[in-house]
């Protein structure tokens, strides 16, 4: 196992320096960090070559990634064109992310593998026709949509029966709050709204996938042996069924948990959470052209969690099915 871990860990690595290195020239050609000085009559020459030398920007492309590269090596994601420090900027923006993130998927995997397994037995029932309509209508349902019918059908109803704020709408958290038990209570009063957003979003797809693989794996020749052998009902759904049927499922959840930690933007926007989406955006719609080592070191981010929650799901294979051998 400890081979094949280190083979897909060195894959990985190349994997990000080959895709950042695309990135890093996509995004730099992609327009003037120096348009704005260069429209101003009254920049001088020296001034355009005095700002062309602090962003590098009078170096090959090749050399400015490689300086690049050298200094994510010695732990340093380089300084964006608004002259802070983008490593300290990603681990904030982290940060955010994650208290959105990791809630939503908690509570989505518990939700998606309950319902899917319950579609599953109760094939074309009434209850499965219920899940599977409310997935679909979550699905089809656009983020900025479910989120403003919540502030509007939820948040504010509660709020009005509670007679003070219970749900907040916008923000991370409420300035100057004292006290460990207050902070927390109050971050959490903001989660709930985009946590919940996410959940009932990512939830229906991943209750489909539960169902699909619940549904070859009760139809497989050694759950009809199980039976025939007079296991009780229990034992066959828990013990041989969903150990097989949850493995499908997790190569989804990797690669959407990994996949949300930098794209919960939307959810972010309508919510107003400054985290790692809204950060990509700003990276990508700067005041004169894209940043290039702030988008840089959000893909070195994005992607290095990509890498990492895949081997992760690899390696949980092996957990659940014995018969998984690592080459």
């Amino acid at each position: 196992m400890w081979a094949y871990l280190l083979r897909r860990v060195a894959a990985g690595i190349l994997v990000l320096l080959v895709l950042s290195f695309g990135m890093f020239i996509l995004v730099a050609l992609s327009g003037d960090p120096l348009a704005q000085l260069r429209a101003n009559p009254q920049t001088s020459p020296e001034a355009l070559k005095a700002a062309a030398a602090q962003l590098h920007l009078n170096q090959p492309l090749v050399e400015r990634y490689w300086g690049w590269l050298d200094g994510v090596l010695h732990g340093s994601l380089g300084t964006s064109y608004t002259g802070q420090p983008v490593g300290p900027q990603i681990v904030q923006r982290l940060a955010v992310t994650v208290k959105l993130v990791v809630p939503a998927v908690i509570l989505s995997v518990l939700l998606g593998v309950i319902v899917g397994v319950i579609s599953a037995v109760r094939q074309y029932k009434p209850v499965d026709h219920i899940f599977t309509g409310l997935s679909y209508l979550f699905f089809s349902t656009p983020v900025f949509v479910l989120g403003l019918l919540l502030k509007d059908f939820l948040a504010i109803d509660v709020n009005k029966e509670a007679g003070h704020t219970i749900l907040y709408t916008v923000g991370e958290s409420t300035p100057g709050i004292n006290g460990t038990w207050n902070v927390l209570v109050n971050e959490v009063e903001h989660a709930v709204l985009p946590v919940l957003t996410l959940t009932l979003i990512t939830y229906s797809v991943w209750s489909r996938f539960q169902r699909a693989a619940m549904l070859d794996v009760l139809n497989a020749d050694y759950i009809r042996l199980a039976r025939a052998k007079g296991l009780s009902p229990r034992r066959v759904l828990f013990v041989h069924a969903l150990r097989n049927a949850l493995i499908p499922v997790i190569t989804v959840v990797a690669i959407d948990f990994a996949a949300l930690i930098g794209g919960a933007v939307v959810t972010e926007i309508v919510f107003s959470w400054y985290g790692m989406g809204q950060y990509l955006i700003n990276g990508l719609t700067g005041a004169e052209s894209p940043d290039v080592y702030a988008v840089q070191g959000w893909l070195m981010v994005a992607g290095a969690a990509v890498i990492v929650f895949n081997i992760l799901a690899d390696l949980l294979y092996g957990l659940l099915d014995p018969r998984v051998r690592y080459a």
